[in-house]
């Protein structure tokens, strides 16, 4: 069942359209990812869905009932919708206490409180229940607020960039934080980020936006392993880009022939490979394309290899897992993974 659903949806500012045609399904309980570029209608989605701008064309529902068409509009507190901005939107002249404590007005007074510090405690914040927003980091701000998100346990979350202007580690940690609330409150959601890596690992859906439009939908590894488009397919990790002809089913690249799907002969297309997709053997293996590792720098959790083809002298970069790969100076044979290639018109660049 959906929990929240939008039915071709679009909308514009002045003679700019920044949503097109959108049909979009978010099942109930769920994460899902509004991924894309800055400016592709993201943030405009969920303030449609919350009610902070009148829809022009389409519907919205929220578990099953209507809420906003072309005709007649919602207003934003009856929808039982929880809004977390990137920019904490904090009230500077309340405590943190008073902050959570402010969409609770619905309760009744002797339950305000508990279930105010009921909610700052699942975010680790109760001991900071009398300080004011200005004495908190910009990460214990970022809890607050989703403290008050969850507080009035809302159906529907819509959390737009929650984590941006965060360090690597808090948030690594804030992220954990919310998937746990999100899973515990079992919340519908939708969250707008432009960050793949982010998308992927929160998300049990994803619907990548481009130009006002969902381009795809469906699981992070659906979009990663299956990309229908190249836009898709470099949005959401690295390639290594070649365009050339078909010629007998194929597309000869520097890194050997690949299978040209459904490409015809004669065709330009574009050839998009993963990194994961090159499988480096010895010299000495049968087949595969030589070349000459020139360079390998330890990243952590990848190495970044440069190699040099030998035959063309062309070199690339490659960001490669694993324990085994070969060191600088390493002459390999180069395998690809067709699984991990992928080929589409040069007309979809």
């Amino acid at each position: 069942m959906p929990g929240l659903e939008f039915a071709g949806v679009s909308h514009a500012y002045a003679t700019e359209t920044v949503v097109q045609e959108l049909n979009l399904v978010v099942p109930v309980g769920s994460l899902t990812c509004l991924l894309g570029p800055s400016g592709c209608g993201k943030t405009t989605v969920l303030r449609l869905a919350a009610g902070l701008e009148t829809l022009q064309i389409g519907w919205i529902k929220i578990n099953g009932t209507r809420v906003a068409d072309d005709t007649d509009t919602s207003p934003p507190e009856v929808r039982d919708v929880g809004l977390m901005f990137q920019e904490y939107a904090l009230f500077p002249h309340l405590t943190v206490l008073g902050n959570v404590s402010f969409g609770l007005d619905a309760l009744p007074a002797e339950t305000r409180e508990t279930t105010a510090k009921a909610a700052l405690a699942q975010v680790g914040m109760v001991g900071a229940a009398n300080a004011y927003p200005h004495m908190l980091s910009g990460g214990e701000q970022q809890r607050v607020a989703l403290a008050r998100v969850v507080a009035p346990r809302p159906k529907i979350m819509l959390l737009d960039e929650p984590f941006s202007g965060l360090d690597t580690e808090l948030r690594a940690s804030l992220r954990e934080d919310t998937l746990r609330l999100i899973k515990e409150t079992g919340a519908t959601t939708l969250m707008v980020t432009h960050d793949p890596m982010e998308a992927m690992l929160m998300a049990d859906h994803v619907a990548l936006m481009h130009n006002g439009r969902v381009i795809q939908a469906g699981s992070p590894m659906d979009l990663y392993r299956q990309p229908e488009s190249s836009f898709c397919a470099r949005f959401l990790g690295e390639v290594i880009d070649y365009v050339g002809f078909v010629r007998s089913g194929e597309v000869v690249t520097p890194l050997g022939s690949v299978p040209a799907g459904g490409a015809e002969d004669g065709e330009e297309v574009q050839i998009l490979i993963r990194p994961e997709a090159l499988h480096l053997d010895q010299e000495t293996e049968v087949g595969g394309v030589k070349a000459k590792v020139s360079d390998q720098r330890d990243l952590g959790p990848h190495t970044k290899l440069a190699l040099q083809l030998e035959e063309s002298g062309e070199q690339f970069h490659v960001n490669l897992s694993g324990r085994d790969l070969p060191s600088a100076g390493s002459k390999v044979a180069v395998h690809l993974d067709f699984s991990m290639v992928f080929v589409f018109p040069v007309r979809d660049r």
